[in-house]
């Protein structure tokens, strides 16, 4: 890895990647982009709104242009026990700014590690780091000092803003990485806490002008397949996806109030719960904790109208739903992992709402297939989100026919550049494609109909299994409440299906159970996909963003 010296002039420029003139004094992020010849293909002309201007700073353009159109009284924030204006979160924002300038001596490049739930403070400090042209590494609350500290080593991360309650952690990871001098707490109100510093900061900040290319956020995988990755975007890719999925599919408008479960550290998160609704001029609910009960009352009580989560939270609110007044809500929102068509049903019966479903990855920060209102099909992802482009192909990178399966491929706006690791990027990025990792299949329509993720597709006897739809297939049943399903080795087949499942309560294990599953799956899908082994286990291996693990079942194998 490449580590720069910051230069010692804030105003000392630097062309970027693409020839634009950087603002950034701290060349590190920009020194370890990936060689330009493995980036994918980027498109800001395939509709209108994407060909922003060469300079830019996504803060102002979110939050100082709202303020300027005359939004400064309108809610930005909910949260429990009160509300932030849009000119309260600009306000603290540049308070922050000018602390992370004059008192913590950033400069514009350096990377600046976020952690906390999601709070008003947590959304000021992002727009801050951008407002000061630092770049945004926000953290899972749930990280340990040992994650951290592989975060803060590859980002060579010197300061972090973290909530006094996640602060434990974040002083261990301290502790052992060198670069990471300094910890600044908030929320406890202490002599050197972040608010104190504030305290006489003024209201107003000269934001960097920074580049549209300029990194802007360093976003870490969450750990699906292991070792988590990270993943750089740039100031207008922030805009992009606002101005694709958000304005063209979701749709907001300006009275909405959006919630959900994901953190902001995760880019579902970020986008559905910050980006999205300050872009739309809306305004957003931000939970500390999000857990399904706690997302259902804050619905309620907030009058929400729409709602970002995943898959598992959808199937766990639907038991309980029925006790809760959602008459506000109009639209649901869910990515992360695949959503199966049993969960669709259940929360449209529970509802009345169909689920908007989508796919996105941090490589390419948010959604880009997905499907609204009459153009949903229920099972399918959907259609290429506007701005972007998909196809299915085979290894040789040629187009597959119409529903036969093959490897996702996609171009847009956005697109995948790992922070020093041209292995992956080498991976990921083919001839100018990003290579999510998904095996999809597309109809004649140009729907797209998820698989399995490439690696999950199981080989049995020569069959191709999807492991997705024979979890789909047992999430029918009434005594499943979660599952997960991979390839385990075979003598004689090569591989077959393993199914684990976690049981409903009143529902007991055992031979006879097995029994009526594996029938109860072959008479909904093949019978050759059917689990011919299957295991009752308390719980799944899940994210901090709650997607299945499957990479660690098959590790217990």
């Amino acid at each position: 890895m490449k580590e720069s010296t910051p230069l010692p002039q804030q105003d000392d420029h630097q062309y970027n990647a693409t020839g634009a003139i950087s603002a950034h004094v701290d060349t590190f992020a920009r020194d370890n982009l990936p060689p330009r010849r493995l980036w994918p293909v980027m498109d800001f002309e395939s509709i209108p709104g994407l060909a922003y201007p060469a300079r830019l700073n996504a803060a102002v353009e979110l939050l100082d242009r709202a303020v300027d159109e005359g939004h400064g009284d309108r809610t930005a924030i909910h949260f429990p026990g009160g509300r932030w204006s849009y000119r309260d979160l600009l306000e603290q924002s540049n308070r922050i700014a000018h602390v992370l300038v004059d008192d913590l001596s950033v400069v514009s490049g350096n990377r600046v590690m976020l952690r906390g739930p999601n709070n008003p403070m947590m959304a000021a400090c992002w727009f801050a780091v951008l407002k000061a042209g630092a770049i945004n590494v926000c953290t899972m609350p749930l990280l340990r000092s040992r994650e951290l500290c592989v975060i803060a080593e590859k980002a060579r991360v010197r300061l972090a803003l973290t909530d006094a309650r996640f602060a434990d952690e974040c002083e261990q990871a301290a502790s052992s990485v060198t670069m990471l001098e300094r910890v600044v707490r908030f929320g406890d109100g202490a002599s050197q806490s972040l608010e104190t510093l504030m305290r006489d900061k003024p209201a107003t900040f000269a934001s960097v002008d920074t580049s549209a290319d300029d990194v802007a956020i360093i976003a870490f995988t969450s750990g699906t397949t292991g070792d988590p990755k990270g993943t750089m975007h740039v100031q207008r890719d922030l805009l992009a996806v606002c101005d694709t999925f958000s304005a063209l599919v979701v749709r907001p408008e300006r009275d909405d109030i959006f919630c959900g479960s994901p953190p902001l550290a995760f880019t579902f998160g970020l986008g559905g719960l910050l980006l999205f609704p300050i872009r739309a001029r809306a305004s957003t609910l931000l939970l500390e904790q999000a857990t399904p009960a706690y997302l259902l009352k804050g619905m309620q009580d907030h009058h929400a109208t729409i709602c970002f989560t995943a898959p598992t939270a959808y199937r766990a609110m639907t038991a309980t739903v029925s006790d809760f007044n959602l008459s506000s809500l109009r639209k649901c929102i869910s990515a992360g992992e695949h959503l199966p068509r049993a969960t669709f049903e259940r929360w449209r019966d529970a509802t009345g709402i169909e689920i908007i479903d989508g796919i996105g990855s941090t490589e390419i920060l948010h959604v880009f297939i997905s499907a609204s209102g009459a153009e949903i099909r229920p099972g399918s992802t959907g259609k290429a989100v506007p701005g972007y482009r998909a196809r299915v192909v085979d290894e040789n990178g040629r187009d597959v026919p119409a529903g036969s399966i093959g490897s996702l491929a996609v171009q847009g706006p956005t697109g995948c550049r790992y922070l020093d690791n041209v292995e992956r990027q080498e991976a990921y990025v083919r001839d100018g494609w990003n290579l999510p990792g998904d095996s999809y299949l597309v109809d004649d329509e140009g729907y797209f109909w998820y698989q399995a993720r490439t690696d999950d597709l199981i080989v049995s006897s020569g069959y191709k299994i999807s492991g997705p739809e024979v979890e789909n297939a047992l999430l029918d049943h009434s005594c499943v409440a979660e599952c997960g399903v991979i390839a385990v080795p075979d003598e004689e087949r090569g591989s077959v299906v393993k199914a684990f499942i976690v049981l409903r309560s009143g529902f007991t294990p055992g031979d006879q159970l097995v029994k009526e599953l594996q029938d109860f799956v072959k008479a909904r899908i093949a019978p050759y996909k059917y689990p011919r082994r299957v295991a009752f286990v308390t719980s799944l291996p899940r994210t901090d963003t709650g997607k299945l693990q499957r990479f660690r079942l098959r590790e217990g194998e």
